[in-house]
């Protein structure tokens, strides 16, 4: 099951957000209260990391492909 970050909405000026963390489902709806104070609350997008492939597809001899990065995805 995946772990989601949440954050308080902050319902006063200067009032700082407040992180945590939620394990929950997929299928699950994203939550709109917190679970202890009943306070509104927002997910966090958070970047993860991508399943990489162990076969390269960028150019023999380090060459950069077309968009610059050395990717060879041009």
């Amino acid at each position: 099951m995946p772990t989601y970050v949440y954050e308080t909405i902050p319902q006063f000026e200067g009032e700082q957000p407040k992180r945590f963390e939620v394990r929950q489902s997929m299928k699950d709806a994203a939550l709109t209260q917190h679970p202890d104070s009943v306070e509104p609350i927002r997910r966090v997008p958070v970047g993860g990391t991508g399943i990489m492939g162990g076969t390269s597809s960028a150019p023999k001899g380090g060459g950069a492909g077309s968009c610059g990065s050395g990717c060879g995805c041009h």
